[in-house]
């Protein structure tokens, strides 16, 4: 089970980016596809406060944000320290 979960949805660009970042990164991680698993909808609703854009991404239970919140959190080097 990877420290980071990005929920997503199987028709969201911003989603497949997000995925293809962390691949490049080198970064584990596990998806939710909150449009297909209910359990996951659930989850991803208490996880961040009833968020309702995705993708949506948190570190060991943590909500950190969306794209761009990781994103920014990697440009100021700070990704890499919540990782290990």
């Amino acid at each position: 089970m990877a420290r980071l979960k990005v929920y997503s949805t199987g028709i969201c660009p911003i989603c497949d980016k997000t995925k293809s970042l962390l691949n490049k990164w080198g970064i584990a991680y596990d998806e939710v596809r909150v449009d297909q698993d209910q359990a996951g909808l659930r989850e991803f609703s208490q996880v961040t406060n009833g968020a309702r854009t995705v993708p949506q991404i948190t570190i060991d239970g943590e909500w950190i944000g969306s794209f761009s919140e990781l994103t920014e959190l990697h440009m100021d080097d700070k990704l890499d320290d919540l990782m290990s």
